[in-house]
């Protein structure tokens, strides 16, 4: 008789055992559950939405897996802002005909107006990217800002055991997004809950914490994505053994919106 030892277990993980969670006021996206799409205009390029209007946000947050030799079937342009924020890999970013080579750790904003291309290079590359329609006020729209993690200034206006790096200028009436890199020494935390009227995308880069949503706790690691509404009450702890740090996005310098 053919041994099937075990082969009618069921494994584990049946009782689909998951961190994701999608509330009215925030989202915790493990890597494991977005499922991987492909979008018209990008050529070996997997696409997995973090975020979208879908979810209830008022902007967009994907993680491009581009092969070697993915990227745009020629120059974009579709009126929004985008940031691209290169997590591995290498790749040329072009806006408005003026290239740029970024490498892990690289970052770019194209705003409304201009268009761009992508070209990956011969190996892999995963790259968030974050749109959405500009927000006109009486005064020029930004120009292009291209850079690197390494070269941006480590801030810590609070406490030595945290630092702000900040890729967009923050003095700026123009834009109407800010994107940053939080980092935390292990046992460091926010000195308080924050409750705001900013929305933020939150992807963690590095390291591990436990995450106050709303009154729950929520433990997330590198990879993960977390999406807060406005007024979202939240709070983070950074456990483990080493640093952790995130790319976090949020929208700035407008006024509210009266329907």
């Amino acid at each position: 008789m053919e041994d099937r030892t075990g082969q009618d277990v069921l494994p584990f993980g049946v009782y689909a055992h998951n961190r994701g969670v999608v509330t009215p006021q925030y989202s915790v996206m493990p890597p494991a559950g977005i499922l991987p799409s492909r979008l018209p205009g990008l050529r070996d390029t997997t696409v997995r939405f973090q975020t979208s209007p879908e979810m209830g946000a008022r902007f967009a947050q994907v993680l491009l897996e581009i092969a070697p030799g993915g990227g745009t079937e020629g120059a974009r342009h579709d009126g929004l802002e985008h940031f691209f924020y290169l997590v591995s890999g290498e790749l040329d970013l072009t806006i408005d005909e003026t290239h740029h080579r970024l490498v892990s750790g690289g970052f770019g904003y194209v705003p409304a107006g201009s268009h761009y291309t992508l070209d990956n290079g011969d190996a892999p590359s995963r790259l968030i990217w974050i749109k959405r329609p500009y927000e006109m006020i009486d005064v020029p729209v930004p120009n292009p800002i291209v850079g690197h993690r390494d070269e941006v200034e480590k801030d810590r206006p609070h406490t030595d055991g945290r630092y702000w790096q900040y890729f967009l200028p923050t003095d700026d009436i123009a834009f109407d997004m800010h994107v940053n890199i939080l980092g935390f020494k292990p046992g460091n935390y926010f000195p308080y809950v924050e409750t705001h009227i900013m929305e933020h995308g939150l992807y963690m880069l590095e390291g591990q914490m436990l995450y106050q949503l709303a009154g729950d706790m929520h433990e997330v690691e590198a990879g993960d994505f977390i999406w807060m509404a406005s007024y979202c009450p939240q709070f983070c702890f950074c456990t483990g053994w080493d640093e952790a740090a995130y790319l976090l996005y949020k929208d700035v310098n407008r006024d509210v919106k009266f329907r």
